[in-house]
């Protein structure tokens, strides 16, 4: 439920919504989403000083419902 919530969230900010990929894996200290966007919207992804990449931590977050969950924004090249 929390990777396609996180993907709608994140193709809503972007400019190439295609480009937008989240993969949920689980590790031994909670689960881990990893949100992979086209270069060019990176920026948009992580905002100004990172406000957008915490405020998307913190709607993940409230949607776990208290189970450990981190989000990593992967800088990736297409």
């Amino acid at each position: 439920m929390l990777a396609p919530a996180l993907e709608h969230l994140v193709k809503g900010i972007v400019d190439h919504p295609d480009d937008v990929h989240v993969a949920a894996q689980t590790s031994p200290r909670g689960e881990v989403l990893e949100v992979r966007v086209n270069p060019e919207d990176l920026g948009r992804v992580i905002g100004r000083s990172g406000r957008t990449a915490k405020a998307l931590r913190t709607l993940v977050a409230a949607l776990a419902d208290g189970r450990r969950v981190r989000v990593d924004v992967v800088d990736t090249d297409f």
